[in-house]
């Protein structure tokens, strides 16, 4: 089973670093998956994923406390205004736009009632 979790450590690893690049791709919620997946599989990776100097923060507020940073819950805000308004722009159809209101809506409802630190 350790192998299986390792594989689908490095695949969410892979694809939270190429959401730092790719604005709609999430960054945050591929590490997280990627230390959970790690701290059943690999010690070592694990503790070079929370340790490390950009991820490991935010992956060490959330294993504590569920946390999410200030910083960190405006900056998906900010994301989310911006990939709403580009579909606004592109004039998707309003059923479309109903459903990434609803989507994009519980999604900053879940990040504003998680805890700061």
């Amino acid at each position: 089973m350790r192998p299986i979790w390792f594989t689908f450590g490095i695949l969410c690893l892979g694809l939270g670093l190429i959401g730092v690049v790719v604005p709609l791709l999430p960054t945050v919620p591929f590490m997280l998956l990627a230390a959970f997946c790690f701290a059943r599989s690999s010690e070592r990776m694990h503790a070079w994923l929370v340790g490390h100097r950009i991820f490991g923060p935010a992956i060490a507020d959330w294993q504590r406390s569920g946390a999410i940073s200030p910083l960190g819950k405006r900056a998906a805000t900010l994301s989310i205004v911006i990939v709403f308004s580009i579909s606004v722009f592109m004039g998707l159809r309003p059923m479309l736009l109903g459903i990434q209101a609803v989507t994009l809506g519980a999604v900053l409802i879940f990040i504003w009632t998680r805890p700061s630190f």
